[in-house]
């Protein structure tokens, strides 16, 4: 008879410990962009409700983005980087995919021999690393973990090409994930939806090509049943959501997901992410860009419920309730 397998037993609940973000000091606006393209400011903030955005400078990498972000977040937790074992990057817009970002990452803030990998669930991706990160623990396969979802969308983005140049920007999030006593990190409600791969893909290797039209549909309609089944997992009703955080992808389906959430019983008072006016869509980095950024303004306060919900047309989505630290 095999031996049987002694396995170590991790904690059994998980917290977000500590958040950071950073963005390219760069800021675009809609005029800017009226004058290398056929379009109008009130013609962007009408459509996806855009005001500015942030463009990284062609030297400034998506690893640089991620590890300042990284700093942030461990300063903001009070670790250092020797209390992380494992760094996680969600993203989606690595110039290769060798070496990843996230081994370099974790050299450059001094994390020595971390388990690291990169995770690409786009818009949801920070979701998924969170959810992948909060498993490990409670696993024991790890006892801290470091994610940011990081971007440098301007990258893959036709500069001419206004149904997309005006929506994406560059941009990273960070969250420390750690053990913890009461938990502090939700089961995810994921999935995913191969049958729409034509409504956002890569052209020729090269840009960005999304089917607007159909990416707003699915969105406006789908998300919230993903956001809904994310409080169910955890155990809470629509009305226990203090802090609502979609994936930053256009103000109109931001304000259509809040709606329907709000007519099945979250209250008027919730507050929603509206981030997307001034950092415009950076993928995987918009719900911990967002989060830290309504932290520092006081519309997100420790302890609140935040629900965080995302999806890139439905290829992948994900949903989870999250403590805000």
């Amino acid at each position: 008879m095999s031996p049987a397998l002694r396995l170590k037993q991790g904690p059994a609940a998980t917290r977000v410990l500590g958040l950071g973000s950073a963005q390219p000091e760069r800021i675009v606006t809609n005029d800017d962009l009226s004058k290398i393209m056929e379009t109008t400011d009130q013609w962007i903030r009408d459509r996806v409700g855009i005001i500015e955005r942030r463009f990284a400078d062609k030297d400034e990498s998506l690893p640089d983005m991620a590890v300042t972000a990284g700093v942030r977040a461990l300063a903001d937790a009070g670790l250092e980087p020797g209390d992380v074992d494992t760094v996680i990057v969600p993203n989606c817009t690595m110039p290769s995919p060798i070496p990843n970002a996230a081994a370099q990452v974790a050299d450059r803030l001094g994390i020595t021999a971390a388990g690291a990998f990169d995770l690409n669930a786009a818009c949801a991706g920070f979701c998924y690393g969170l959810a992948v990160a909060s498993d490990l623990i409670r696993s024991g396969s790890s006892g801290r973990v470091l994610v940011i979802g990081a971007e440098k969308l301007t990258d893959v983005v036709d500069p001419v090409d206004r149904s997309n140049a005006i929506i994406f920007a560059d941009g990273a999030g960070a969250a420390v994930v750690g053990p913890a006593e009461e938990p502090g990190i939700g089961p995810v409600a994921w999935g995913s939806a191969g049958d729409l791969v034509d409504t956002i893909y890569m052209r020729e290797h090269k840009y960005i090509y999304q089917e607007g039209q159909a990416v707003f549909r699915w969105a406006t309609t789908q998300i919230a049943p993903i956001a809904l089944r994310a409080l169910e997992l955890a155990g809470l009703e629509p009305a226990d959501v203090d802090v609502l955080v979609p994936h930053q992808a256009n103000l109109r389906i931001v304000e259509a997901i809040a709606k329907r959430l709000r007519a099945k019983g979250a209250r008027e008072d919730m507050v929603v992410a509206d981030d997307i006016k001034y950092s415009g869509n950076t993928s995987s980095a918009s719900i911990p860009l967002a989060l830290d950024h309504m932290r520092a303004e006081g519309r997100a306060k420790r302890g609140d419920v935040v629900l965080a919900v995302g999806s890139g047309a439905g290829l992948s989505y994900a949903g989870q309730v999250i403590i805000c630290p």
